[in-house]
């Protein structure tokens, strides 16, 4: 293993978790990064995704651990405590490898790793006490907060804001669904074939989506279907999106926030002879957009700009657009299950922020609606500030529109004629959608 620790998977694993949390890098794209240029097996490829998501899904719980281990962090290099937090996350979760085979492959790293003596012994001392004596107990925190924070993993501020708004019991129903697997999902972009496409596919149909078809895991990108453009990846909770709109076909649409393009392609989808311009600030976005566009043969119906949806008014004619989305950017908070980093890069300060920018860009896109014409609203969080509390403020600032009272066959997911899904409802995404109309 001495020039090749860097080639195992849990080496590998070690390399990627210093690029999340030294250099603040997003884990998925920091994991795909190092996956893409490997030689590794597929098994070994699997091993280290479950690694560096589960250390990083967990970080706080095993931070925990260590403290009863060592005493000051601070004394050992960054990548000595990384390793001992990765394996404390196999011997806690991982019930498939032993305890020794954990400690033998840590010490390793640490042996051929380390520029000096003694990380190997450490890592040695601390891996073989914790597999040997009993851990202690996180159930056994005093504070409620604290014990939560420690057991979910998740910073304090956000069980207390979840608290809040959701209630104890629900608050907590939430936290432990982030530990549920996240499920494959894909949109029939023909409902006419889901049928032969479950089948071929070993999917079911989704509980929220009419178009939607789900798995426990799977490689739908494999799929000739994804090829072809008869399907695409797209979580059940968004998939709701496009539909509220009721495009007829010959609309002029704005998506004022359109990457990666998943809602902006399903809004084309319904188009005859209306289009559809998608706005966003990158350029490496809108490509992404147009990707999308042609794979689900609808780049003829989208045109792409690059432009902050905020500047809206100041770049189209009033009565521009029959409707408009507003997939809005917001926290994210909806997305944990899926992208673990969220709760880490968060504080209970961002959504004030984030509500007027929110704000900002409805009231620039809705000067650009023609009358009788409808705002979709949109995000990917589970929190009032976000959600009911923008669609309320927006109203209250302009009076020539009125809420659209949306409904689903599933009632749990609406309150208040939006449709608000939490992520333990379904085990999608947490998310957020509400429908405003200008009648003046």
């Amino acid at each position: 293993m001495a020039n090749n620790w860097k080639k195992t998977a849990r080496g590998t694993a070690l390399l990627v978790l210093e690029n999340v949390f030294d250099k603040a890098a997003y884990t998925n794209i920091a994991l795909n990064h190092v996956l893409k240029s490997s030689a590794m097996s597929s098994k070994d490829k699997a091993l280290v995704t479950e690694l560096v998501y589960g250390t990083v899904a967990r970080k706080i719980t095993l931070e925990w651990y260590l403290a009863h281990y060592i005493a000051d962090r601070d004394k050992l290099e960054p990548w000595v405590y990384y390793l001992l937090m990765v394996s404390f996350y196999q011997l806690l979760y991982l019930d498939k490898i032993p305890a020794h085979a954990v400690v033998n492959d840590a010490v390793a790293i640490a042996k051929n790793r380390g520029n000096k003596q003694g990380a190997e012994k450490l890592v040695n001392a601390v891996l073989r006490r914790a597999s040997k004596e009993p851990l202690p107990d996180p159930s056994s925190i005093k504070r409620k907060n604290k014990r939560l924070s420690v057991l979910y993993s998740v910073p304090v501020w956000l069980v207390k804001k979840l608290s809040e708004q959701y209630g104890e019991d629900r608050a907590i129903a939430i936290l432990a669904s982030l530990y549920v697997r996240n499920k494959a999902s894909i949109r029939v972009t023909h409902p006419e074939k889901i049928e032969e496409i479950a089948a071929a596919t070993g999917a079911i149909p989704s509980q929220l989506s009419p178009v939607g078809l789900v798995k426990s895991s799977g490689q739908f990108a494999a799929s000739a279907y994804f090829t072809d453009g008869e399907i695409t990846i797209q979580d059940e909770s968004s998939q709701l999106v496009a539909p509220t709109l009721a495009i007829k076909g010959d609309e002029q649409i704005l998506d004022a926030c359109a990457a990666p393009g998943g809602k902006t392609v399903h809004m084309a989808s319904y188009l005859t002879s209306g289009h559809i311009t998608a706005l966003d600030l990158y350029e490496h976005k809108l490509e992404l957009i147009e990707e999308n566009a042609r794979r689900l043969h609808v780049a003829d119906k989208i045109s792409t700009q690059k432009l902050d949806a905020s500047t809206v008014h100041e770049n189209f004619e009033s009565d521009s657009f029959d409707k408009i989305l507003v997939d809005a950017p917001c926290s994210g908070i909806g997305l944990i299950r899926r992208k673990p980093d969220i709760k880490y890069n968060k504080n209970n300060q961002d959504f004030s922020t984030l509500q007027e920018i929110q704000l900002q860009i409805l009231d620039s896109v809705c000067q650009t609606l023609r009358k009788g014409g409808i705002i979709t609203y949109s995000t990917c969080t589970i929190f009032d500030e976000e959600n009911f509390q923008v669609i309320e403020k927006f109203l209250e600032t302009h009076p020539n529109f009125e809420q659209v009272k949306l409904s689903h066959p599933e009632e749990s997911i609406v309150k208040n004629g939006c449709i608000a899904i939490s992520p333990e409802q379904y085990q999608t995404d947490g998310f957020f959608i509400g429908q405003v109309k200008r009648i003046l």
